[in-house]
């Protein structure tokens, strides 16, 4: 519990920090923060899968604030909002879906309308720009046309791809940023053009540097030579919304990563975003007849993210994050921030001198074992999903580095997934029902994570979910991958109402490129081989007491216990530990070292699952009858089971210190055993 509370407050902390960064205030230090678990004043709803906020003005004695899942209103225009939620609706989805609200937007569509009409001669450019584009794709969705109608269609679809690529290119930075959204969205597109456009993702022509070192002297304050004793003359990288150059910083001679906002960006995405959830709106029939939502919700969803992508600032936040998440593993590199010298248009990091993850020879000379480092990639992804809930969007080979320590190191965190904790808990359910080849609640778990719409009939899903599945799996979960799972899945989604959320999106992409790193590193790699040590491990360890009845789901099949999954599950979780207790990607020199480093190998620590089971064996009924059933079933005593499963985890735990911590825990436990008790005896009385 102590673990989901300060994960909770991490998350409270990164969105108060949102807030007293865009919300002008007299001053940061007079707003309070309050969040309050749901079992405490209820500030915390888990029915409604929303996170609310309060802020009070404790020193000027502002007025009242309302608490909308929403935004923050005062009270005394609330009731000049209630105009605005019909347009706001798409968010309010999207705080639903991610079961977090945030408690400052820097993308409402009234803001980006307002800021697009303010400035003068806005409705000619407007139409100059509306114009342009309904030209430009106009004509190139008549050559479609025309290809259906005289029969090749098929044929040039690679040319017309090509085509479609180019034609964002000259259309300006969001039409980039769109494409490159495209690129993972089979929801929306078809597979041949998602292939296509990947190449924005890479492929990006630069600003000229003089404009670049402009940008960088205005958010400096000062002359780059008084600060950088060297600046590279060629970017190291280019973007949509900006670019990256190498330096020397003159006072310590540590060499940094530049990143710079194109110039004059800003005025243009917003133009665009409404451009675009203007054409949005006449589209919203065929968009919830083929998705089963709305196209503005669409637009919102990108536009949320590309303004949030505006902000250096808010990478800056992103970075250090990270850096909390991962501080004491020796697994994983993140680069710090020089906040001094960064801004909102330009952000100032630690250079990072890896080895690109491409090039494995190059990996091997550096005395780094390929599957342990492999191991190490694995592991640090599927920790920043299922544990943290921030999530690198964007590892592409250009992002993810090799050490020569043995670390994996990330750079370019603008693009993240957040997930939330109930988002979390939902994925988990999705892997034990895939487990249990549960198809039906497997359906279910695509609605609530916000894939259908709500109250979408999944039964015609279900039998493509259980084909998809087995068909994976047919040869063996050692050659399960997921880039036949997502070719799968693409057919899927393109045709049932199904749309991917932003932030799955990201994860998708997320998990394909870093399983394509490790095939270009290892062709014979076994992802599922390395992922599950690790969701066997979080399943009997981790103190989140909701993980504990995933594991009980795991562990019974059609009301049998499965005791060799148990035994299956304790020694992936051993392998887990042991790999992860030190760095695998380091080669060991020699037999010597090999021996030093097992005497300092963590143990299995299986002590809170130990008291939970202990304290649900007693409160629980029904888990009660369930392991008495299982310890009875086919009308014998399965002690030998039972001593396979002692064998295995013996070595692991101290018996003394676990039974100390139950007895400690024991009078909570009574007490909760006798209200439990009590309320079951009440209830068979009425």
């Amino acid at each position: 519990m102590l673990h989901i509370i300060q994960q909770e407050l991490c998350i409270a902390k990164r969105n108060m920090e949102l807030y007293t960064t865009f919300l002008p205030t007299t001053s940061d230090s007079s707003r309070l923060f309050l969040l309050k678990r749901d079992h405490q004043s209820l500030l915390v709803s888990r029915n409604k899968g929303l996170r609310l906020f309060q802020v009070v003005n404790a020193a000027s004695g502002a007025g009242a604030v309302s608490v909308t899942p929403k935004k923050l209103i005062p009270l005394e225009k609330k009731s000049k909002s209630i105009s605005k939620e019909a347009s706001n609706s798409a968010l309010e989805q999207l705080d639903i879906e991610r079961g977090v609200c945030i408690p400052f937007r820097k993308y409402t569509p009234e803001m980006v309308r307002n800021k697009v009409l303010e400035s003068r001669g806005s409705i000619m450019g407007l139409l100059g720009r509306g114009y342009e584009i309904i030209w430009n794709l106009g004509l190139y969705w008549s050559a479609l046309m025309y290809d259906c109608l005289v029969g090749r269609d098929k044929e040039v679809v690679p040319y017309r791809a090509r085509q479609l690529r180019n034609l964002l290119c000259d259309l300006g930075p969001s039409f980039i940023k769109a494409g490159q959204v495209l690129a993972n969205r089979p929801d929306i597109i078809r597979e041949d053009y998602m292939n296509e456009l990947c190449i924005l993702q890479d492929d990006v022509p630069p600003f000229p540097n003089k404009v670049a070192f402009a940008i960088i002297e205005e958010e400096l304050g000062q002359p780059l030579e008084n600060v950088f004793s060297r600046i590279s003359s060629q970017t190291i990288a280019a973007a949509s919304l900006g670019q990256v150059y190498r330096a020397t910083l003159r006072d310590t001679g540590e060499d940094v990563a530049i990143k710079v906002l194109r110039p004059g960006i800003e005025p243009i995405i917003y133009r665009d975003l409404f451009l675009f959830r203007t054409l949005a709106s006449f589209l919203n029939g065929i968009s919830l007849q083929k998705l089963g939502c709305n196209a503005e919700l669409i637009v919102d969803e990108f536009g949320e993210k590309l303004l949030e992508e505006l902000d250096y600032t808010l990478e800056a936040r992103n970075i250090e994050d990270f850096l909390e998440n991962f501080k004491g593993d020796p697994t994983v590199k993140i680069p710090r921030v020089y906040k001094n010298l960064s801004g909102s248009r330009v952000l100032v990091m630690e250079w990072i001198d890896g080895i690109r993850c491409t090039d494995p020879q190059a990996v091997k000379d550096a005395g780094i074992d390929v599957n342990g480092f492999l191991t190490v990639g694995v592991s640090a992804a599927l920790r920043q999903l299922l544990e943290f809930g921030l999530f690198h969007g964007d590892p592409h080979p250009g992002n993810i580095f090799a050490m020569r320590d043995g670390r994996i190191a990330y750079v370019d965190f603008g693009n993240v997934a957040v997930l939330s904790q109930q988002n979390k808990q939902i994925l988990i359910d999705a892997v034990v029902h895939a487990v249990n080849e549960d198809y039906a609640e497997m359906a279910n778990d695509f609605t609530r994570l916000g894939f259908l719409a709500s109250g979408t009939d999944v039964a015609p899903i279900i039998p493509a979910l259980e084909a998809i599945w087995q068909n994976s799996v047919g040869k063996g979960l050692s050659d399960f991958n997921f880039r036949s799972v997502t070719g799968k899945f693409n057919q899927l989604v393109y045709n049932y109402p199904i749309r991917i959320p932003e932030r799955f999106s990201l994860v998708i992409r997320s998990l394909l490129t870093q399983e394509g790193i490790c095939f270009t590193l290892e062709p014979d790699f076994k992802f599922l081989e390395v992922a599950y040590p690790y969701v066997a491990k979080r399943l009997l360890t981790d103190p989140n007491p909701a993980l504990r009845e995933r594991l009980i789901q795991v562990l019974f099949k059609d009301g049998v216990f499965q005791w060799k999954r148990l035994e299956n599950l304790i020694v992936l979780a051993k392998e887990n530990v042991t790999k992860m207790s030190q760095n695998p990607a380091l080669q060991v020199k020699s037999t010597r070292q090999a021996d030093r480093s097992r005497q300092f190998e963590k143990k299995l620590d299986l002590t809170e699952t130990i008291k939970d089971g202990a304290r649900m064996f007693l409160i629980d009924a029904g888990i009660r009858r369930q392991l008495i059933m299982a310890l009875t079933e086919d009308s014998q005593l399965h002690i030998q089971e039972l001593l396979d499963v002692y064998r295995l985890v013996e070595d692991q735990i101290d018996i003394p210190s676990v039974a100390l911590e139950v007895l400690q825990d024991l009078p909570s436990v009574t007490r909760d055993f006798m209200l439990s008790w009590s309320e079951s005896v009440l209830s068979d009385r009425r």
